[in-house]
């Protein structure tokens, strides 16, 4: 990895130490509404488990557990989720929302076990992404959907591959759009929602 690589790394993959705070304070700021839309967008009911990857400082994580019944939060950074643990703290002591060390390829749940999967701006940093589709159709439950945001100019591939990709995990009833969130910093985002079959 180059100099560049482990910078971005530590600050917006696996944010660790002085960078990865900079790099929560970044993502609070410049994702709050992408990541309250994509909650929207996705609709979950007051019944529902939803599960983040990638939830950063938490922001899509409170916004998530102010509708669903249950939230888990799931990033590989120990320091992202004590972010959301402060920002969560009273579900977190509820026990409506929790934190759990992992991937999107490697998310360590039961099958069929939630609801509604949500990732913002992580996309781009899986590493193997069939594998991490695949992976979020198992432990989605028939009918579940994912819905998925990611910066436009930072998308991997072009929308319609990203559709063909989750078509060959398994998902069904792709839309795909690009929405302009509010705030000067905010990016184009790329967004999808696709559902697994009943």
């Amino acid at each position: 990895m180059s100099s560049l690589g482990h910078v971005l790394d530590r600050t917006f993959g696996r944010p660790r130490g002085r960078l990865g705070r900079l790099g929560g304070a970044v993502m609070a700021r410049g994702n709050a509404a992408t990541e309250r839309h994509v909650v929207a967008v996705a609709k979950p009911d007051a019944d529902e488990t939803v599960l983040v990857v990638g939830p950063g400082p938490g922001v899509g994580l409170a916004a998530a557990a102010d509708r669903a019944a249950s939230v888990i939060g799931l990033d590989p950074s120990p320091d992202m989720l004590a972010a959301c643990a402060r920002r969560c703290a009273e579900s977190v002591e509820a026990g409506t929302v929790a934190l759990r060390e992992g991937t999107a390829t490697d998310t360590g749940l039961p099958d069929a076990c939630v609801s509604v999967v949500l990732s913002v701006n992580t996309l781009q940093l899986w590493e193997d992404r069939p594998a991490a589709l695949a992976e979020l159709h198992r432990v989605l439950r028939p009918g579940g959907r994912l819905v998925l945001s990611a910066h436009e100019r930072w998308l991997p591939v072009a929308r319609h591959d990203l559709a063909g990709e989750v078509a060959a995990a398994g998902f069904t009833d792709t839309q795909t759009w690009v929405w302009d969130p509010p705030g000067p910093i905010a990016s184009r985002a790329a967004q999808l929602r696709t559902y697994r079959p009943r």
